[in-house]
């Protein structure tokens, strides 16, 4: 299987799922503020899955530089840390997860 169908296959019927590193306290700090808005996210830890490479090198591909944290939010890939950050700050996240289904609010 190709890692960008891993990729689709692990986001597919989620409303909220975020790639990360259990080293990467970036990941870590937004995987934290959609928590802090009541979402439920669905999280891979990339370096404690096989496969984990191969899926970082998919979402490379899908243009994240670094490629972890990745969100998907509605199984669209929003991006990394300063999306998410310029959607906040937009006021757009909240709207997003709760379109997506991510929140029960």
């Amino acid at each position: 299987m190709q890692a960008m169908d891993i990729v689709s296959r692990l986001v597919e019927q989620k409303p909220l799922v975020v790639f990360t590193k259990s080293c990467c306290c970036i990941s870590h700090s937004v995987t934290q503020l959609l928590g802090s808005y009541g979402a439920n996210a669905t999280v891979y830890q990339l370096d404690e899955m096989s496969n984990g490479q191969e899926i970082e090198t998919a979402l490379q591909k899908l243009g994240l530089r670094p490629g972890v944290p990745a969100v998907f939010i509605g199984q669209k890939l929003v991006g990394g840390a300063k999306e998410i950050i310029s959607l906040q700050v937009q006021g757009r996240l909240v709207p997003a997860l709760k379109e997506a289904g991510a929140l029960w609010v």
